[in-house]
């Protein structure tokens, strides 16, 4: 205690009681007691000879009372004055108090006016249900700068005659078309070197059957994935939210048109991802279509494309099959694949393996390839009928 304190607080006065009952005296004096008779024997001090000290059991005991007050003690404190994030002591404070007391979430982002829009546009488009009308249909949109050179090769698998802007541009050009007839509910881009590796109608119930979009999409923490993101993007698109993939994509009737109708993503990269900007290493379609569908509809969309590509060389662009390459043996081992793979760009090159599987039924992952040169057209004939008799 120290001398001239105005008030006494409840730890101090627990301790004094404690003082007391530790400090009693072999005959039941209490402390004080103790005190007043002690200053009778100070007198008699020269007097008397010097009493032995006490044996170590009973010091032993007296530190292990002392050790058993302190806890008690701490948590009674605890209980009356509780740390901010957490309450303890249930056991000896009661019942009524709650064991853990977190702090509240933050408050989500308020969102802009477009940004807004676009959200309540989202929600009906993809709440809409399938309208598949009597004869739906799948839009096979190329995306090429000149002729087909492999038309060959599509007009045996379509069985039919074929009757300066950016490549996320060109796309929603050719969404926008092809939404223009009703009867198409799924929209498959493919470039000039693309192939087919599986027939029509496997084809047409492949897509039709499955009410999801196949977009390739992956998280990738490389200087290819994350380290295309910056700072401009936000608040729209958070860092998380950033996505990475091919661009060859399939989509439902759904969200080729919120792909059509975006403005305030579309905008964001527009803007950001230009040529000769800090970010000309932003290829919007890599990321753009990825991105925003993730955001929109992460469950309606799969993890994967349907079109192969090989990236097995490790460079820049994807293998190119020339005619020697081309074999029934590559296209068998194709059709086999069953399970989607993505490799981050950073250096510890780690792999995402995923089985192909929509509703828990899984399935070969694709039904397209690339990159095909004009070349291999005619051992491609040859091939086909074979390929795609299963």
């Amino acid at each position: 205690m120290i001398r001239g304190s105005a008030s006494i607080s409840t730890y101090e006065r627990s301790l004094m009681c404690v003082q007391e009952l530790m400090f009693q005296s072999p005959s039941g004096e209490s402390a004080g007691q103790a005190r007043k008779a002690g200053g009778q024997d100070q007198q008699r001090k020269t007097m008397q000879p010097t009493v032995p000290p006490r044996s170590r059991g009973a010091k032993r005991r007296v530190w292990i009372a002392a050790l058993i007050s302190m806890v008690f003690l701490s948590v009674l404190a605890a209980c009356i004055y509780p740390p901010t994030l957490l309450r303890v002591c249930p056991l000896f404070c009661g019942t009524g108090l709650p064991p853990l007391q977190m702090l509240p979430p933050p408050p989500p982002r308020i969102l802009s006016d477009p940004e807004l829009s676009t959200r309540v546009l989202v929600r009906d488009v993809v709440s809409m249900p399938v309208n598949l009308t009597v004869t739906p249909k799948i839009a096979f949109m190329f995306l090429t700068p000149g002729p087909l050179p492999l038309v060959g090769l599509w007009e045996e698998f379509f069985r039919v005659d074929w009757g300066k802007i950016s490549m996320v541009d060109a796309e929603r050009r050719l969404l926008t078309n092809a939404l223009q007839d009703p009867d198409n509910q799924h929209f498959v881009l493919l470039s000039e070197s693309c192939i087919p590796v599986r027939s029509f109608d496997f084809v047409y119930d492949y897509l039709i059957g499955r009410n999801v979009s196949f977009v390739d999409c992956f998280d990738d923490p490389g200087p290819h994935g994350r380290g295309r993101y910056t700072k401009p993007f936000s608040p729209e698109i958070q860092v998380e939210e950033w996505r990475k993939g091919s661009q060859w994509f399939t989509v439902k009737r759904q969200h080729a048109l919120l792909i059509v109708a975006d403005y305030v993503y579309y905008a964001k990269f527009k803007n950001i991802c230009r040529p000769g900007a800090e970010t000309h290493n932003c290829y919007a379609d890599e990321h753009y279509v990825q991105t925003f569908l993730h955001m929109m509809d992460p469950s309606g969309i799969s993890t994967w494309s349907v079109t192969h590509v090989d990236w097995s060389e490790g460079k820049w662009h994807p293998k190119k099959y020339k005619k020697e390459d081309v074999s029934i043996k590559l296209l068998k081992t194709i059709q086999a694949i069953d399970e989607s793979v993505h490799v981050s760009s950073d250096l510890k090159k780690q792999q995402t393996r995923l089985p192909c599987a929509v509703d828990g039924e899984r399935k070969p992952c694709f039904l397209f390839a690339r990159k095909y040169t004009p070349e291999t057209l005619n051992i491609l004939l040859n091939l086909f009928p074979n390929i795609t008799k299963t």
